[in-house]
């Protein structure tokens, strides 16, 4: 079986426009076939999600309500990616206006589309290790969190035991856990 064609884009029109995205209806055309829908694509910035690590091997966590659930949700700090900034910034900014910790060694994990059948922006995992806390929060006016660490383990586990639910979050502890055992030889630390 040959590999799938790649469809041509044409003419895009606005759907929805609001703070955060924008709703498009896009032209494809199969590139062996003759006819060409419109398909309807979610455009966002890029978003950030933070595992952001203690020197004592805690785990930054928030607790917040999410109006798409009507329910609160228990997530790793972040947030959309400001135009200009580079993930590590926005990384840095989220996590400090969110649960007032800062400070330690930042890098970029890796990146995944979260929906790639709507969706064409990244979300960006940053790791930051060795933070400690600033006092300083910024929570935009729709924002109340609450701040929580949790060993890494216990954090690890909430991520396949169903107490994080979140897709984005679940992917970026998976993907620290892999980095840390890869860092360890390894061997890392079970769960």
């Amino acid at each position: 079986m040959s590999a799938p064609a790649d469809w041509q884009p044409g003419n895009a029109r606005t759907l929805l426009h609001t703070p955060i995205f924008e709703v498009k209806g896009i032209q494809y055309r199969h590139p062996q076939r003759a006819r060409s829908n419109e398909f309807v694509v979610i455009d966002s910035a890029d978003w950030v999600v933070v595992v952001a690590v203690t020197s004592d091997t805690q785990i930054v966590l928030v607790r917040q309500f999410r109006f798409g659930t009507a329910s609160t949700s228990l997530e790793l700090p972040g947030g959309i990616i400001d135009e200009g900034e580079s993930p590590i910034e926005a990384a840095v900014r989220e996590l400090e206006e969110e649960t007032g910790f800062g400070g330690g060694r930042a890098r970029l994990l890796g990146w995944t589309h979260p929906n790639p059948a709507i969706q064409r922006n990244r979300n960006h995992i940053v790791l930051v290790e060795g933070v400690t806390p600033t006092g300083t929060l910024g929570w935009d006016e729709h924002e109340e969190l609450e701040t929580l660490l949790w060993p890494v383990g216990e954090a690890l586990r909430a991520a396949v035991d169903g107490r994080i639910t979140h897709a984005l979050m679940i992917n970026a502890l998976l993907l620290y856990d892999a980095h840390r055992r890869n860092a360890a030889g390894g061997a890392g630390r079970g769960v």
